[in-house]
């Protein structure tokens, strides 16, 4: 025997929680299944342990997709203002830190307890550590009273919609798989190639001598990819760091979403500042050691040593006015080529994902498959650091939920 239900949500994470519970407040009959032992297991880690649950300014121009368009519809339909009202509601401490992210005070766990307590009040059926076998649709079995059936290790069931929310492939060890691609190809969908975003970038073997025994060391910088596309790429002021395989921080991973294997990035190490302009003014007393003395005003003193000895051994000691400006032109725009990323392994989400011109904006289910929806990072959305790709899982999952 199989049991009927409304809407099936695969993926207990933001999204698949927000999608359940305003399916739940529709009166439908909503059933949650997660493969893992408990609900939000991601949001628990995020934003170290505080959950960077949204950002005040998200808009589509902060999102990456193969369509640039088609997250507006959901983010305009639920915003950060209404995210905001549901943690008030629940009497959560949060606080803005830079660039309109915002935390909670207290831990990300506030988070997940406030969304099960939605669900436990729309009557979401919520079951975890829950395998799924098989899933078809109703043309393929002799049960023709709902539109999919699904065996599962914790029995079969039948749904009129089947809400996918399964995640990417990022951080495997929290049991990411490409589960939800695999059924996004089983019922006909494209997949944008998925790819690491927001990840460390690793260094080529001669960049990893040159600075990777400085790992620990940080500065503000202004990063960019250097890619060719229809629009500018954005420019990220943040911080850089390095570390003992090649860069992170935030400047970093913001950059590795736009980077593409083969191309090279870009950093202005100083930005604001004209380092050298003081060695213009001095007719003589110019050498590496001035300019060691000025650069070490803007930059950590170890990361200033490095950048000047590498560039004595590289340029010859041309000090007229136009050597000082070559100097400067190099300083903020600091280039090499990554030999690649840290993975998925490292990375904080996954681009790529299913195709969304086969997904209806406004309810993200599928053209070509009635009943069925792919909400948050399975989807071909992908955020930048910040809150960004929480607020799309409760946009995605708010507008499939609605509609389910």
């Amino acid at each position: 025997m199989s049991t009927k239900f409304d809407v099936v949500v695969l993926g207990a994470g933001a999204a698949g929680l927000m999608a359940a519970i305003e399916a739940g407040k529709r009166g439908r009959r909503v059933l949650l299944l997660d493969h893992a032992d408990r609900t939000g297991k991601k949001i628990l880690i995020s934003g170290g342990g505080r959950c960077n649950f949204t950002n005040v300014g998200a808009k589509a121009e902060n999102f990456l997709s193969a369509n640039p368009h088609f997250a507006k519809s959901a983010l305009a339909r639920y915003t950060p203002k209404d995210f905001i009202a549901l943690v008030e509601k629940h009497g959560i401490q949060y606080h803005e830190k830079t660039l309109g992210q915002l935390f909670c005070d207290g831990s990300a766990q506030q988070i997940v307890s406030m969304l099960e307590k939605e669900a436990r009040e729309a009557h979401v059926d919520t079951r975890c550590g829950v395998k799924i076998t098989a899933v078809r649709s109703w043309t393929e079995t002799a049960e023709a009273v709902g539109r999919f059936h699904l065996e599962t290790s914790a029995g079969d069931f039948i749904t009129t919609s089947l809400i996918v929310a399964t995640g990417g492939l990022s951080i495997p060890k929290m049991g990411a798989t490409g589960f939800g691609y695999d059924l996004a190809k089983q019922f006909g969908h494209d997949l944008i190639e998925p790819r690491p975003a927001l990840v460390p970038l690793v260094f080529s073997a001669a960049d990893r001598d040159a600075w990777c025994d400085l790992s620990g060391v940080s500065a503000e910088v202004i990063g960019t990819a250097v890619i060719k596309a229809k629009k500018p790429i954005p420019k990220f002021r943040e911080k850089l760091l390095v570390t003992h395989r090649g860069l992170s921080g935030p400047a970093v991973l913001q950059v590795s979403s736009f980077w593409k294997p083969g191309t090279e990035v870009r950093f202005d190490l100083a930005p604001g500042f004209e380092v050298f302009q003081p060695l213009l003014a001095k007719s003589s007393d110019r050498d590496w050691n001035t300019a060691f003395a000025a650069l070490r005003a803007v930059l950590p003193t170890r990361f200033a040593e490095r950048w000047i000895r590498i560039r004595a051994n590289t340029t010859p000691g041309d000090w007229t006015n136009a050597g000082i400006a070559r100097l400067e032109q190099e300083l903020h725009a600091w280039t090499f080529n990554p030999a690649g990323s840290e993975g998925f392994e490292k990375a904080e989400v996954t681009a790529g994902g299913v195709n969304t011109d086969t997904l209806d904006a406004r309810t993200m289910e599928s053209k070509t498959t009635p009943g069925l929806y792919f909400i948050g990072e399975v989807v071909d959305v992908t955020g930048w650091l910040g809150g960004y790709n929480f607020q799309w899982a409760w946009a995605s999952g708010a507008s499939a939920g609605a509609a389910a």
